[in-house]
């Protein structure tokens, strides 16, 4: 996608072109502190180590409400084409590090797998963020042109739709938004409110919530001259999950810390990587392929300092060639986690993208991925949902 797109239910910024490009947060922080530009946009990796893809654009708008293209366009034929790992060695690294768990290093950390999507003709980052927003009962969407990021990025485009606050920044005013612990719906009403209730009772996933918003505080008390957060999570859903949620709110000390000084500072969260922090990326680095923007943060910050950014799931990053998506997922593995519980998590976050090209995934515990192919239009009982 040639720019940039974030719709949330409030407010929407589309931005185009790129006047300058900048492979780290410290260049773009750099360039908006010396007024080279007055806005930047993009995505930061998983890993902030790897580069980043931002981007001080050449035009841009803020619209009031989400994204609402006047119409959506249709997308390929696509079929499953490949798992990595293959669902039997995604449990098999999930009960290694429940054994890594127990011994007491770690407390928690995220594991992840991928489906590749082959197309028959180029997937249109444009029309996939659209069927993504309207599928989506918040509307929440966005698409970044990855080729800031450097030559193994080019014409890339990250696509997803996220419902994971990473912060919101107005003046000094903070919000966060993290999300861990998640049961999957139901169809039936009885079934998918008893599975909400389930997971505010459930100490497994209490416990991974508390390790995300106590990292969280202990990142923000010194930067914030008030900071409130609730002792208990509060219930929250998307199409396909529950979630445990906990909003964040604070009045930030010096009004110079802006939104993506902020997101530098908060990301990855233990909610993406683990507790502690750099074991658990060393671990994830150890065990899994390269994340590479999965997991990462998309979002703006302006010249004032406001912005929004957002945490990189339920998304995919299409080639250049447009022909393959490769969409990931992740769960938070504690030393309480079941393996084919985890596996189904992942399965379950994975519909999001799936649902998008009317594709559903049924996982074989061989490794070979099922392939369905289906070119439907978006069913109005699916965008209610």
């Amino acid at each position: 996608m040639d720019g940039f797109l974030l719709s949330r239910a409030d407010r929407t910024l589309r931005a185009f072109g790129a006047r300058d490009t900048y492979d780290t947060a410290a260049a773009s922080i750099t360039a908006l502190s010396n007024g080279d530009t007055e806005l930047i946009v993009g995505a930061l990796p998983f890993d902030p180590e790897r580069p980043a893809a931002l981007t001080a654009p050449e035009f841009w708008e803020f619209t009031d409400g989400p994204w609402q293209p006047e119409s959506i366009p249709d997308l390929p034929m696509v079929s499953l084409t490949r798992e990595v790992p293959a669902p039997a060695e995604h449990v098999s690294r999930v009960r290694s590090l429940i054994a890594r768990l127990r011994g007491g290093a770690l407390e928690k950390v995220v594991a992840a797998r991928s489906v590749a999507l082959g197309a028959d003709s180029p997937i249109s980052a444009e029309a996939l963020v659209a069927r993504l927003i309207a599928l989506d009962p918040a509307a929440n969407g966005f698409a970044v042109d990855l080729t800031a990021a450097g030559d193994s990025f080019r014409g890339h485009s990250l696509v997803g739709a996220s419902p994971e606050v990473l912060l919101s920044r107005r003046g000094r005013r903070v919000v966060c938004r993290p999300l861990a612990g998640t049961a999957p719906r139901r169809l039936d009403p009885a079934a998918d409110a008893q599975e909400g209730r389930a997971l505010l009772e459930s100490a497994k996933n209490l416990a991974e919530h508390a390790f995300v918003t106590d990292w969280i505080r202990e990142a923000l008390a010194p930067l914030c001259s008030e900071l409130s957060i609730p002792d208990s999570p509060v219930l929250t859903s998307t199409h396909e999950v529950w979630h445990l949620a906990t909003p964040i709110e604070g009045i930030l000390r010096d009004p110079a810390t802006s939104a993506l000084d902020l997101a530098t500072v908060l990301h990855p969260t233990p909610a993406v990587c683990g507790t502690p922090t750099s074991l658990a990326m060393t671990t994830i680095k150890d065990i899994e392929e390269d994340r590479r923007f999965y997991g990462g943060a998309v979002g703006w910050c302006d010249a004032e300092g406001d912005g929004d950014w957002v945490v990189a799931i339920r998304c995919a990053e299409i080639t250049a060639d447009g022909r393959e998506a490769i969409a990931t997922a992740g769960g938070g593995i504690v030393a309480e986690s079941d393996p084919e519980s985890e596996l189904e998590e992942t399965s379950t976050k994975l519909r999001t993208l799936l649902r998008a090209f009317a594709l559903e995934q049924r996982p074989e515990h061989n490794g070979a991925p099922t392939r369905h192919h289906y070119r439907a239009p978006i069913c109005s009982s699916l965008a209610s949902g």
